[in-house]
């Protein structure tokens, strides 16, 4: 049960395609991977005072990665791609 809006945002992601992005007022964040879309809009509403007028989600796929003879996989998480109301603005 999710009962705060840190239960649901886990943090911002920061790269070079988001950073190009926010000039447009497309946001990027981790989230929870339980959270639905309006569950990540109430959060993002609640923790920055902002409307955000959409919300996409996607599922990361894991990547495989070698360190020396060993393989394994990087983590999955659930990333949302918020936009934002005309005007309006997050500080990150």
């Amino acid at each position: 049960m999710i009962k705060d809006y840190t239960d649901i945002i886990i943090a911002p992601v920061i790269t070079e395609k988001s950073a190009m992005n926010a000039e447009k007022n497309i946001f990027t964040f981790k989230v929870a991977k339980t959270a639905t879309k309006t569950e990540i809009k109430w959060a993002i509403e609640k923790a920055f005072n902002v409307n955000v007028v959409k919300v996409n989600t996607l599922n990361t796929k894991p990547k495989d990665k070698r360190v020396g003879k060993y393989t394994g996989k990087t983590k999955t998480y659930k990333k949302a791609i918020i936009t934002l109301a005309e005007g309006q603005t997050i500080e990150i």
